[in-house]
């Protein structure tokens, strides 16, 4: 799987709103403007709320991550 693989178009628009309602108090070290733009990017900003989050949070990254590493093994069997 290519590290720069870009995120699918459906968990795009649900990953960024994770994002900003868990910037502040689990990715306050990144720029108020980040996003994640690639599927390496994204699996990192999830461990991070897994890590960092209350379980909401936690179960939310949890989600996207599994339906990115479905995505991906989904895309890697066509090829």
């Amino acid at each position: 799987m290519p590290t720069t693989e870009p995120i699918p178009r459906p968990h795009e628009a649900e990953l960024r709103e994770l994002v900003d309602e868990y910037r502040i108090r689990c990715l306050w070290f990144l720029r108020h403007d980040l996003y994640p733009e690639t599927r390496e990017e994204a699996l990192r900003v999830l461990r991070q709320i897994e890590r960092h989050a209350d379980r909401d949070g936690f179960v939310r990254a949890a989600r996207i991550r599994q339906w990115l590493s479905r995505d991906s093994s989904r895309q890697s069997v066509g090829s």
